[in-house]
């Protein structure tokens, strides 16, 4: 074999080695940001110079980057508006150039007002793109939106957002449900259960919590008492300024004792503030059938079936975000309108 064969050999080696670790599949995030206007729904469109087409912002999730924190910082990126997550909406998925598939994930969003400053203090500074990259921005009606698309497949999550609204299901805030962060076991703490800590894992992972708990805007904080809880919201008090309110009806022991009054609790924050704060709540385990079970009771038939249906219903630092709607159902009681989870 000659001396060109072998170096001509190990560059097509290079090249399939590069190949296989490249992701076969690319995400990317955005959202539909949108508002009501003398009672038109409008939504928020980029215009891309380079490409000469009108889209939802969004862009590539980093290396390390949570799916959700992309999304918020895509669109404040190409906007210049700062957005808290709504309820999820329609993903696509398409081919690439290089044969590689795109998945983009959407929500609808809206730009943080007032209630939602906390968690705008928990984010990082963000570069706004540059006029080579986004060169207009601009609120259209829904309809004017439908024609301007430059892909006919960005109509399906538009369609998603028109059909919510038309039934008053578009306009909801967030009740965030943590299970804490991983703690030291029982038997190597040896001491009161209520003060077990969270191991180093579980410190990253509160930490790791900050950036999605500010993508759903909470400016709330509910917690267990106990040092493992606590421990794991704490990272969003500080970086949101947030005062951490405990309600000890959380607790295991609590829940062990009388679960009617754990139930009672969560009952009262599905329908805290009238329904008009994101907050988040921090619990155990033991604790998350009942609390998934107030929500499941108040919740629509697709998201009743995105719900966790056994142990351990969490993982450590694992949250669950439910879509609750601002507007009460004719019972005046509030529904559950979506639920995702995410993993730090």
């Amino acid at each position: 074999m000659s001396a060109g064969t072998s170096v001509a050999d190990a560059a097509r080696a290079a090249r399939t080695a590069r190949e296989a670790r490249r992701p076969q599949v690319v995400e990317a995030a955005g959202a539909l940001v949108w508002r009501v206007r003398q009672g038109r729904l409008q939504v928020a469109l980029v215009h891309r110079p380079r490409y000469r087409d009108w889209s939802w912002p969004k862009g590539k999730v980093e290396p390390e980057e949570h799916v959700t924190v992309a999304a918020i910082r895509e669109v404040e990126e190409e906007t210049g508006l700062p957005i808290v997550l709504g309820r999820p909406l329609p993903g696509l998925q398409y081919a690439m150039s290089d044969g590689r598939h795109k998945r983009v994930h959407y929500w609808a969003a809206q730009v943080a007002g007032r209630p939602e400053g906390a968690a705008l203090q928990a984010r990082p500074p963000v570069h706004h793109a540059d006029a080579s990259e986004i060169d207009r921005v601009a609120w259209m009606d829904t309809d004017v939106a439908r024609r301007k698309l430059t892909r006919r497949a960005d109509v399906e999550p538009l369609d998603a957002l028109v059909k919510a609204h038309h039934k008053g299901r578009l306009d909801t805030r967030a009740l965030v449900v943590v299970r804490h962060g991983r703690a030291r076991s029982r038997a190597a703490h040896g001491a009161e259960e209520a003060t077990r800590p969270l191991t180093p894992v579980g410190r990253r992972q509160a930490e790791d919590l900050v950036p999605l708990l500010s993508a759903f805007g909470v400016a709330e904080l509910i917690s267990s008492p106990w040092t493992r809880c606590r421990a794991t919201v704490e990272p969003y008090a500080a970086a949101a300024g947030l005062r951490l309110t405990e309600l000890p009806a959380l607790t295991e022991h609590a829940n062990a004792g009388d679960p009617a009054a754990t139930t009672n609790a969560a009952e009262a924050l599905l329908a805290a503030r009238g329904g008009s704060v994101d907050l988040a709540v921090c619990t155990h385990r033991p604790v998350l059938p009942t609390v998934l079970g107030v929500i499941a009771a108040h919740a629509r038939t697709k998201a009743r079936a995105a719900l966790p249906e056994s142990d351990p219903w969490l993982r450590p630092g694992e949250m669950l975000v439910a879509h609750v709607s601002t507007t009460p159902e004719k019972d005046g009681q509030p529904r559950v309108l979506a639920v995702e989870r995410h993993l730090p």
